[in-house]
């Protein structure tokens, strides 16, 4: 069996006092624009860049933040092709005239003239991410 010695029970107190001074990483901080469409509805716009996806000369990213019992306005049509996905929450989608629940890390498609709207019959925020894509 080994033995500790001085030397050595000073390694290990200098190794644990060192790993409890350490500071965890920090997360980056990110950039948006911020606007309310709708009461318990907040959009945040993250950005827009060119597109290397052939039809399509830009893509935007977005979150549409849905507080409990809110919803999106009915029938609007969607003005680009997007990719949704649900990063928390559970939204109630009406797409076209037909209801799914996309609960979270659901992802679906729309095409430009899809009507949709969604609406947050949970108790908890949903938000729904948005990848557009601008021809």
């Amino acid at each position: 069996m080994n033995t500790v010695n001085r030397r050595s029970a000073l390694a290990i107190g200098l190794a644990t006092a060192s790993a409890a001074v350490a500071k965890p990483a920090a997360a980056q901080t990110v950039e948006f624009k911020e606007t309310t469409t709708a009461p318990g509805i907040v959009r945040r716009d993250y950005g827009e860049t060119p597109s290397l996806i052939p039809g399509f000369k830009t893509v935007a990213l977005r979150d549409i933040v849905v507080q409990p019992g809110a919803k999106t306005p009915e029938n609007t049509m969607m003005m680009d092709a997007m990719i949704c996905h649900i990063t928390e929450g559970e939204l109630d989608i009406v797409q076209d005239g037909k209801t799914f629940t996309a609960k979270k890390n659901f992802v679906w498609t729309c095409n430009k003239g899809t009507r949709e709207h969604v609406i947050n019959n949970s108790r908890v925020a949903a938000i729904m991410r948005i990848t557009d894509l601008k021809a």
